[in-house]
């Protein structure tokens, strides 16, 4: 009966998939050498010819005799690996997911066009030197070429994509949209507390710990999982590395959704010779290396924007548009968007609750004219640190904290952002009145902000974490910064070897040690034993003991520490009169400190054992519990969702391992929905020595063989290489497409 109930369901997908509009829910297999062939041949935007090499894993190797070349046909590939991806990005950046989804998107769309990710683009683009915008332009073009001639994917007759060129506005809103500002989460989560007891306690507990970044709805989710928030870096100099030469490893932490948010890319040309990861969609490289320099880098997390109260500014300074906003298969919408002198109205984004009567605007950095694309291809020719570094000036969003590493075997590290000239940030409400607003007239850009240079003991990290711990004098940056954990532990043991190979880089890419968490885990031990009569449910606990606090996958104590932190927490939260606070930094800064100031410590102790208890009984290890999706992102749609899951598997890591695996308070098996998603090292002692890997694969084209065949690499931890000298390049790149120009 079962056999005939799949064979059935498998019919019925099969017959579905033949109906218009329906590819995407069984897509068919496409094999590499077919993917190959799809592209287009001959092009009416090249000058001369230009050859694309690929490997088994279609990640491409672009050899162009000029720039404008090089740009066309790197359009032409973003477009025919990730074309439907490029397509739904612009649409959020635009507001415009309505068009895709209908009605149930219209209020995250009205949402999306308060916030205004395109604002800055006309002045951004009004500004771009000649070499940039004959680039850009040139990018486009090859984009569109596929965009607007090329098969249409699986998905577009699911969400009803029409074809539509996409512009250099568009592409700029997509660029912000990755630089979201995370401090948004925190504070719009704000903002409905505000004169209520106990607001300015959790304001004051928010910036001691640091805050628990959480979507809270469905905008946040959006935002979180398109924006780049998290990330481990390291680089090693030459007088630390076992090969002569000085060494950088990249690890960026975003959403775990296919297709992959980077594209795996090498390319050469009269001005460019680099391998690396670009966000599909943009003609930049994010992270990688050239011959000279390799860069990579984490974010910020500086507060990038603040929120003014202007309820008493008179209404003439206040402007309203009307924007209408489409919807799939129902009428037309039309909504109000507010502008203000101190930026867009964000108390009437209708996902928002403030308090009644409540008039408040963002300013965000993110919408000032930075320019991003520049600094970007200008830091991808840069010969040596210093000029990486002066590659920076005009760089705003996201802010990061990039190191680099270069051949003459320095390392360094810089902040590039723009910020407002902050005095600090207010004790009792982040709510700041419009006579704070000077602070905005002249911003500080990287030559205010830390830095440094070869440093003495020859090694940097960077995971997050607040540049105060490593630059005592730093101006106010921000206040919501990841937990120390990650950038100790890689510290830890980058100082622990004398000589650093790439091998021990890679290694420390899937560390799973979270050396606070044996601190918190000790601490609750200490007090269960110390109750009246010992340590209850005495089984359990016993998995527990001498925990180093590494969350491997196959360990049991990290299973039994967070299913007794998933009971424990939220009563000492409800005890003390609070909001669970579930994100790290919290958790290690109050809980023990929380529990101990409670009269019913004892009590709140034995029933967190006792309902912790039969739930680790049902499971042997951290991985029964802790698992790992393969999915295309369309796995969030109703109902059919479940057709676009790929497989899960066990996982090990935690919210702060160097290998982050994110999750929340855990009370039985949980999918990892943020963390650890590609990886590269780089050994500037040999221009070959460049190692990536991408959680997932480099096709979006659902059914490629390309599409998730990277999964199998990094549950093995190996990595592909991309070399920089041509005769390896071609030997390792062995499949061949040969562009030319249309006669």
């Amino acid at each position: 009966m079962a056999s005939r109930i799949k064979r059935n369901a498998a019919l019925l997908l099969a017959l579905l998939a033949l109906l218009p509009g329906c590819a995407a829910l069984a897509p068919a297999a496409v094999g590499t050498d077919q993917r190959l062939a799809a592209l287009p041949r001959q092009v009416a935007g090249l000058s001369r010819p230009v050859t694309i090499r690929w490997n088994q894993h279609l990640v491409p190797w672009i050899q162009a005799d000029s720039d404008t070349d090089l740009a066309y046909a790197l359009g032409i590939v973003h477009g025919h690996l990730r074309g439907a991806q490029i397509e739904i990005m612009r649409r959020i950046a635009r507001g415009r997911l309505a068009e895709m989804a209908g009605p149930v998107a219209t209020d995250i769309d009205h949402a999306l066009r308060i916030l205004d990710f395109g604002k800055a683009g006309p002045a951004v683009e009004a500004a771009w030197p000649p070499e940039t915008r004959a680039f850009v332009t040139a990018f486009l073009a090859g984009l569109n070429q596929v965009i607007l001639h090329g098969p249409r994917p699986p998905e577009a007759g699911l969400l009803g994509l029409e074809r539509e060129a996409v512009t250099a506005q568009d592409m700029l809103a997509v660029g912000r949209v990755a630089g979201t500002d995370i401090n948004w989460l925190v504070l719009f989560n704000l903002l409905a507390e505000r004169g209520t007891p106990g607001y300015e306690e959790r304001w004051r507990r928010l910036r001691e710990a640091g805050a628990g970044v959480s979507p809270g709805n469905a905008l946040g989710a959006i935002l979180t999982g398109n924006s780049r928030a998290g990330s481990n870096a390291v680089a090693v100099d030459a007088a630390h590395s076992s090969t002569g030469g000085a060494l950088l490893a990249s690890d960026p932490h975003l959403s775990l959704n296919l297709p992959n948010l980077w594209l795996m890319v090498g390319m050469r040309s009269p001005s460019y010779a680099i391998v690396g990861m670009m966000v599909p969609g943009l003609p930049v490289m994010g992270f990688g290396r050239n011959r000279h320099v390799a860069w990579g880098g984490t974010n910020l997390r500086s507060a990038a924007s603040d929120i003014f109260d202007i309820s008493a500014l008179p209404p003439a300074q206040l402007t309203t548009r009307t924007e209408v906003i489409r919807q799939r298969l129902w009428f037309d919408a039309q909504r109000q968007v507010r502008d203000s002198p101190f930026g867009p109205v964000v108390s009437d984004v209708p996902l928002l609750k403030t308090r009644p009567g409540d008039v408040l605007a963002l300013r965000w950095v993110g919408h000032q004219p930075t320019d991003e694309i520049t600094a970007l291809l200008r830091a991808a020719q840069a010969r040596n640190g210093a000029e990486f570094r002066a590659a920076m000036d005009g760089f705003g969003v996201s802010p990061q904290n990039f190191l680099w590493a270069d051949t003459a075997g320095h390392i360094g590290r810089i902040t590039a952002t723009v910020l407002p000239r902050r005095q600090g940030f207010p004790e009792r409400d982040p709510v700041l009145p419009t006579s704070a607003a000077g602070a905005w007239d002249r911003l500080w850009d990287w030559r205010d902000l830390p830095q440094v240079t070869d440093p003495a003991d020859g090694v940097l990290a960077s995971a997050n974490e607040n540049p105060a711990g490593w630059a005592p004098d730093a101006p106010p940056v921000g206040f919501v910064f990841s937990d120390g954990d990650r950038v100790a532990r890689l510290r830890a043991m980058l100082l622990a070897r004398p000589r650093v190979s790439p091998a021990d880089l890679a290694a420390m890419q899937v560390d799973t040690l979270a050396p606070k968490a044996a601190t918190l885990a000790a601490g609750l031990l200490a007090r269960l034993d110390a109750l009246p009569g010992g340590a209850p449910e005495p089984a359990m606990l016993a998995r527990l003991r001498g925990w180093t606090g590494d969350y491997a996958a196959e360990a049991e104590a990290p299973l039994v520490f967070e299913l007794l932190l998933g009971q424990l927490a939220p009563a000492v939260a409800a005890a003390k009169g609070l909001r669970p606070e579930t994100g790290w930094g919290a958790l290690t800064t109050f809980l023990l400190r929380d529990l101990d100031g409670l009269p019913n410590r004892a009590e709140l102790l034995r029933e967190a054992a006792a309902r912790a208890a039969p739930l680790a009984a049902q499971y042997r290890t951290w991985g029964e519990v802790h698992r790992q999706r393969a999915a295309h992102w369309l796995v969030n749609l109703p109902l059919l969702g479940r057709r676009f899951v790929q497989g899960t598997s066990a996982v090990g890591g935690s919210r702060e391992t160097p290998m982050k695996t994110g999750h929340g308070l855990v009370t039985g098996p949980h999918e990892v929905s943020f963390g650890s998603m590609a990886r590269q090292v780089s050994d500037m002692a040999d221009p070959d020595a460049n190692w990536f890997t991408l959680w997932g694969g480099q096709d979006g084209w659902l059914g490629s063989a390309a599409f998730a065949d990277q999964v199998a690499l990094w549950q093995r931890r190996e990595s592909i290489r991309l070399p920089l000298r041509p005769e390896t390049v071609a030997a390792e790149f062995p499949s061949v497409t040969r562009l030319d120009p249309a006669r």
